[in-house]
């Protein structure tokens, strides 16, 4: 399927590996030139390799903590506009909107206020953005600064839903990644249990009776920034194997 995402160009933070990794690698196969970030640069290099290597994109690398004013400005002039904006961090700091100026937005999605807004600008001109929000599924009860950045995007959604500008969340459960196995790891140290155990006890707690992979992860941010998903904003999307209830 053609996704309609040839040519243009994505932005994905903390993407050397895991979930990040996994969107950048899907989106590329769409078609797209992708921005990826980290602050290893040998898994950063070895990211990039690896996407160019199965997909013939261009690939461009941006090391550093997205937090940090330098690597948001390197980001956001990485490509001659971005068209689809991935964010895979950590939500806005704990204090009101009207006080952050100058610092991580939109979980840390690679902007400062004002690069955001600019960002978001060139989407609606260009009459085509995608903003997605990539954080765990344990959002759906969100501590207080998650709801002031949920209020955030969900404000930027309706203000630009016109120009063809989307801007979701993906809520991941568990995931087949380095992250899980080191949570795993933590959990069987603290009760002196095999990590197998830990592994099965969790595995089985899914109704799907499975931990997702990363490839089917990358597949819906795929879509969730294609042609197709234009209709598709302001909206919360749980991909976690039946794990916790959405609407149902």
């Amino acid at each position: 399927m053609d996704l309609g995402l040839k040519g243009k160009n994505a932005v994905v933070t903390a993407s050397s590996a895991g979930l990040g990794y996994a969107c950048a690698l899907e989106l590329a196969r769409a078609g797209a030139n992708v921005v990826i970030n980290g602050c290893d640069e040998e898994a950063l290099l070895n990211a990039a390799r690896g996407i160019r290597r199965s997909t013939g994109s261009n690939v461009c690398t941006v090391l550093g903590d997205v937090s940090v004013c330098s690597v948001q400005d390197a980001l956001l002039s990485a490509a001659p506009q971005i068209d689809m904006l991935v964010s895979n961090n950590s939500g806005l700091p704990f204090r009101d909107l009207s006080d952050v100026k100058r610092t991580s937005v939109v979980s840390s999605m690679a902007a400062s206020t004002q690069g955001f807004q600019s960002v978001v600008e060139g989407m609606a001109d260009r009459r085509f953005g995608r903003i997605v929000a990539i954080t765990s599924s344990q959002a759906i009860r969100p501590l207080e600064h998650q709801i002031r950045e949920a209020a955030f995007l969900a404000g930027i959604a309706r203000s630009v839903a016109h120009a063809n500008v989307t801007v979701n969340y993906l809520l991941a459960g568990s995931f087949d990644t380095e992250q899980l196995q080191t949570a795993h790891d933590i959990e069987a140290e603290m009760r002196g249990v095999p990590i197998e155990e830990v592994a099965e006890q969790a595995r089985i707690a899914i109704p799907a009776r499975r931990f997702g992979t990363p490839s089917e992860f990358g597949a819906v941010c795929a879509f969730i920034c294609s042609k197709y998903a234009g209709y598709i904003t302001g909206q919360s999307l749980l991909i976690n194997g039946g794990g916790q209830s959405g609407m149902l």
